[in-house]
């Protein structure tokens, strides 16, 4: 048992020195030399958890990603309106995002020109938007007019090219761009019933309660509220 706790942490601390490399290089300039050492662990231990780069890059991807989907069961379970949870959602990302290197790396490493595997992040974006904005369309929470593909498509656009802006420093603007974004999408979505209970700038109990799913995310741009840590 404790063995196998002890490569549990090892992996973790792999992965997390992994996205710490990876976030400030790139794919194509990481060794694992520098990997293994931000871990403080030997090179054949590296080699026991991963078969070489591409490896340990998946399995930054893919803890990025598991990270990412809990946030969004949160922040679609508290909704108020669907449109609202689509908003929240993205404000969620762009914090874990900017907190989390983990979640950072993995997502640039899905759009780095310099590795060859699928975006699968974007395709279960897309996936997320197009159900989203169909369950809007069924509880009439959006204009008539609305064309969803070409809606989609803008959604998913925007919200994957701010993420693509968003960086470790102590500020980021990603949560003012979104609020930018929303402020003008929203109002040619939503009917007048429910664009005005709808806030762009998303709401903070509930982002702050989606972002708790990460350990590394220990800071927020925002006070938490009431709602934080009752995940």
């Amino acid at each position: 048992m404790v063995r196998q706790e002890r490569a549990v942490r090892t992996r973790q601390a792999l992965i997390r020195s992994a996205a710490e490399v990876f976030d400030r290089g790139g794919y194509a300039k990481a060794k694992l030399a520098d990997i293994s050492a931000g871990a403080g662990v030997s090179q054949g231990a590296l080699h026991f958890h991963f078969d070489g780069k591409e490896a340990i890059a998946g399995a930054v991807e893919s803890a990025a990603l598991r990270t990412l989907t809990r946030a969004a069961h949160i922040a679609y379970r508290e909704r108020a309106f669907t449109l609202q949870s689509l908003a929240d959602m993205s404000h969620a990302f762009a914090d874990l995002m900017h907190w989390d290197v983990v979640v950072r790396s993995g997502f640039r490493l899905n759009n780095d020109s310099a590795r060859s595997g699928d975006r699968g992040m974007g395709q279960l974006w897309h996936g997320c938007i197009t159900r989203l904005l169909d369950e809007a369309a069924a509880a009439q929470e959006l204009n008539a007019d609305v064309q969803l593909p070409r809606a989609t498509c803008a959604i998913v656009g925007a919200t994957a090219g701010i993420g693509l802006l968003v960086t470790g420093d102590k500020e980021s603007p990603a949560r003012v761009a979104l609020t930018g974004f929303w402020q003008g999408v929203l109002g040619g979505l939503a009917t007048p019933r429910v664009l005005a209970r709808l806030r762009p700038e998303g709401t903070d109990a509930v982002v702050a309660k989606a972002i708790v799913v990460s350990g590394n995310a220990f800071q927020t741009s925002f006070t938490p509220g009431p709602l934080a840590g009752r995940v």
